[in-house]
């Protein structure tokens, strides 16, 4: 497969690393902010080179014109950037004149993914039981962008559709006394934690929380090009939760 990279930072490294492991050829990197030899400054058919797919880990307020534009010439989009609402017309509409496919999620990790599905079913039994509240918090390095985290929001949101009525989601503090029911949302910002997400339920007597924590990118990058070999056949717009159901049911990802 070839694939190109649209930017350049760490991510877009550590996804270069692992692709080509698993003999894939990078033909392109296209980021403005670097210097690189051979990489380009924008998205245009003669920059990308020929690639079959696009890894696209940039900044929120490049990333909907980026995927917009690959899947708009043809190329298959991975897009692990967060911080913006890939559910718009732009995006779906882009698949359908390209005739390609794209899989867009805020986490790529494949334990995540599972654990997510824990925390729906967690979610559920507490909802059941209730007396329980339940809440995210979310743990990332300094340079994170955007808090809190697109998973954060996504766990939220599993949390919340699981409850009577779909509990209101209040991120970042608070002003005054939150609503009964309602799910917090906190984020930290320190250092070089590469990800840590856990999702409490507390009640009056006990509370129960569940964890999931990153030990690098490589979980990220891995689940990225997993992402990319599944979309090479594939037309539309997916979550990475296809993906993982996909490789379960085939016996695993590697």
């Amino acid at each position: 497969m070839k694939f190109a990279l649209v930017g350049y930072g760490r991510m877009g490294r550590e996804v270069e690393s692992l692709a080509r492991d698993r003999g894939h050829h990078v033909v392109a990197v296209i980021d403005p902010g670097v210097r690189v030899e051979g990489a380009h400054r924008e998205i245009t058919r003669r920059a990308l080179g020929g690639a079959h797919v696009a890894f696209e880990f940039s900044v929120p307020a490049a990333a909907e014109a980026n995927v917009v534009a690959l899947l708009g010439l043809g190329v298959r989009v991975v897009c692990g950037t967060t911080g913006w609402d890939p559910r718009g017309a732009s995006v779906a509409r882009a698949a359908r004149r390209g005739r390609v496919g794209a899989v867009i999620a805020p986490n790529f990790s494949l334990g995540m993914a599972i654990f997510a599905d824990v925390v729906g079913e967690a979610a559920r039994r507490f909802a059941a039981a209730g007396s329980y509240e339940a809440y995210v918090l979310e743990a990332h390095h300094r340079g994170k962008k955007d808090a809190p985290s697109g998973t954060a929001r996504k766990l939220a949101g599993i949390v919340a559709s699981a409850s009577p009525g779909e509990a209101s989601i209040v991120e970042g503090n608070p002003r005054g006394t939150l609503a009964a029911g309602s799910i917090h949302v906190a984020s930290v910002r320190a250092g070089h934690e590469p990800g840590v997400h856990t999702v409490g339920f507390d009640g009056p007597r006990d509370v129960v929380t569940l964890t999931h924590r990153a030990r690098g990118r490589g979980g990220l990058a891995l689940g990225a090009v997993l992402a990319a070999e599944w979309i090479a056949k594939r037309r539309g717009v997916h979550g990475f939760e296809e993906v993982v159901r996909d490789l379960l049911r085939e016996g695993g990802s590697e």
